[in-house]
């Protein structure tokens, strides 16, 4: 309700001065000349971006000094034209000091303190912490009056069609207090220059969505600067260039309440751009036809200018295409040099070890991009900032193998990254490819080590099992039957005798077991006849009757690592005890090959009637070729069933 108060206030101003301005005949000229203009289109702006922050965003401070600074500019908008009605009606002299005093002092407030005020908490109504903010803010306190009375104190007092009206008070000394009043001017550029300090300290310090806020801001007050350059070089520029300042409370709103609206950085790398060039080209033009005329004769003429255009024209695109890196660069940061990039990303490698939120970031900063995160597997493993609604994805690929995935989030007002910016992307996904690369074989290498580790403890609890709940009781009721063979063997022999033959078949029984766990920890058949011999005699066990198994193999192999002699013979038992019950076939036939690694295959004719169904059992020889870095591959052939694998000679311990 206070908002739409304020603004019905600010309203209410206006069209009280466009009243007054009409029914004291006033030209669109004598308007802008007496400033109505700019303070009506400036008051009208504070006052509509006031109101509508102050009504979405009540505890906003920023819409409400908005709409103070609206009341403020309006109020003097208003008030100038209807003293001069009040002259022409020929009001008394009280009356008129008293329009006379509104007119002058309402404005000074609104550029001295409000606007100040706002610029200082923009954009969420907060200042910077420090003492010193807190003193900025005391400075625009103190220029409000100070102002004010500068501009309302003169004797000269304000103009209209009666004669000067002079307001309320009137500073007899007004001309001997002109250091106050040069002091004035200088707190309100400091204000003005702390207000922007605070707006840059805002974005290096800021998000991605607090930078898109002040750039919008920037953007105005680029267009402010630009428009202003005349009124400050020469006393007499055109008035209605002070409409600029218009642009800062619209600005204003669409940062705090739709800074999402389009992409800012794009608008603003144009204006900065051909607004420097707008700049250089105008002082370029102006030096050279000032130089030609002095070293080419004594006045300037049409080949001067000639001359200056040619030299302009000649020198404009490169000097465009230089601004223009400069501009993209602190805007859109390193997508015009990957080199660049790709060195930055280095170095937060190198300081932020191996974690790939580091990378992410750096891509990021490099590019100027809200979102980035890897994804591998379709499961996303790092990620940087806030996901957006628009995403494009890079793939990552290492040796023409997909390893993962690059996704961005476009920058927000963009509905995708332009070309420049995939190129760019496309140049940091190679790194990144090997980066992802390398954090997959760490993970796989870890989990490897896991699963060593697993089994090796699974492998200990099997033995001490069998030790504990076999051997263990086994040993120990031989120990028992002997002490009582020996106590009977003189009492009663025959019972003895048979304690004895108990006791036999238990050391039997027991021999067994451990011959068992000798077996299970590594065929004692390896070291005594040798990783062929030892297959060929499983072979023959298994080759009684239908199918036949056949081993082929050369006469001798080289010296083999002892776990990959284990894993070929579990393989290749489990392959032909597979083959011989499951195929169907009339032939198995065993191949042992050595080609810088180890190959065992195991063939069949068999057309397997029941269907090929990998069970335990392959599971295991696919775990045990893993385990040596290998691998096995197994399924149905055209002429029958296939179990093939590879095991690698070096690396495996022996």
């Amino acid at each position: 309700m206070t908002a739409f108060v304020v603004a019905g206030v600010v309203l209410a101003e206006l069209v009280a001065g466009a009243v007054a301005a009409a029914a004291a005949g006033w030209t669109f000229a004598e308007m802008v000349d007496a400033f109505v203009v700019t303070n009506f289109v400036i008051g009208l702006s504070c006052g509509i971006a006031g109101f509508l922050i102050a009504w979405q965003r009540p505890r906003n401070p920023v819409g409400w000094l908005l709409l103070a600074a609206g009341v403020a500019q309006s109020g003097t908008a208003a008030f100038a034209p209807l003293l001069d009605l009040a002259a022409r009606a020929g009001w008394s002299g009280p009356a008129l000091r008293t329009l006379a005093t509104v007119t002058a002092y309402a404005w000074p407030w609104s550029i001295g303190t409000f606007l100040p005020l706002a610029l200082l908490m923009f954009p969420e109504g907060r200042l910077l912490p420090g003492r010193f903010w807190r003193a900025a803010v005391g400075l625009a306190v103190l220029l409000g009056p100070l102002f004010a009375l500068e501009v309302g104190s003169d004797p000269a007092g304000l103009p209209t069609a009666a004669g000067p009206v002079q307001p309320w008070p009137v500073l007899t000394g007004y001309a001997q207090l002109a250091p106050l009043w040069t002091a004035a001017e200088l707190i309100n550029i400091a204000v003005y220059l702390l207000a922007v300090a605070g707006l840059v300290l805002r974005y290096r310090r800021g998000d991605e969505q607090r930078r898109r806020q002040l750039l919008w801001l920037v953007l105005a007050l680029v267009v402010v600067t630009v428009m202003l350059v005349p009124w400050g070089l020469f006393t007499a520029g055109p008035i209605l260039q002070l409409l600029a300042i218009a642009l800062v409370p619209g600005a204003m709103t669409i940062a705090v309440l739709r800074h999402q609206l389009l992409d800012i950085r794009l608008v603003l790398s144009r204006t900065v751009l051909y607004a420097l060039l707008t700049c250089a080209v105008v002082v370029a033009y102006l030096g050279l036809v000032a130089f030609a005329g002095q070293v080419l004769r004594p006045g300037p003429g049409i080949g001067d200018s000639v001359l200056a255009t040619l030299v302009i024209a000649v020198g404009f695109n490169p000097v465009r295409v230089r601004l223009q890196r400069v501009v993209d660069r602190a805007l859109y940061g390193d997508r015009a040099d990957p080199v660049r990039a790709l060195a930055r990303m280095g170095e937060r490698l190198r300081s932020g070890g191996d974690d790939p939120g580091e990378v992410l970031a750096a891509v990021c900063e490099a590019l100027r991009l809200p979102y980035a995160a890897l994804r591998r597997d379709g499961t996303e493993r790092a990620r940087h900032g806030d996901p957006t609604d628009s995403q494009e994805v890079v793939g990552l690929n290492f040796q023409g193998e997909r390893v993962g995935e690059l996704a961005v989030g476009a920058r927000p007002g963009q509905r995708g990254l332009d070309r420049a910016d995939r190129a760019a992307l496309e140049i940091l996904a190679a790194p990144l490819a090997v980066a992802v690369h390398a954090t997959a074989l760490s993970e796989s290498l870890q989990r490897s080590r896991e699963q060593i580790v697993a089994a090796r403890e699974e492998e200990r609890r099997r033995l001490r099992r069998d030790l504990h709940d076999g051997l263990g009781p086994v040993l120990t009721g031989i120990s028992f039957q002997a002490d009582a063979a020996g106590n009977l063997l003189t009492s009663d022999p025959e019972a003895a005798a048979d304690l004895l033959i108990a006791l036999r078949a238990a050391a039997t029984e027991a021999i067994a077991d451990v011959r068992r766990l000798v077996h299970d920890l590594r065929p004692p058949a390896l070291d005594e006849l040798g990783l062929i011999e030892a297959l060929r005699r499983h072979a023959d066990q298994l080759g009684v009757g239908a199918p036949t198994v056949a081993v082929h193999a050369p006469a001798t192999l080289p010296q083999l690592p002892a776990a990959v002699e284990v894993a070929a013979y579990r393989i290749a038992v489990e392959a032909l005890t597979n083959a011989v019950r499951h195929s169907g076939g009339e032939r198995v036939d065993l191949r042992i090959e050595v080609d810088g690694a180890l190959e065992v295959s195991v063939d069949d004719d068999g057309g397997r009637a029941s269907g090929w169904t990998p069970g335990v059992g392959l599971t295991s020889m696919r775990e045990r070729a893993a385990e040596l870095g290998g691998s096995v591959a197994a399924g149905p052939e055209p002429g029958g069933g296939r179990v093939a694998a590879r095991l690698p000679l070096t690396g495996a311990a022996s």
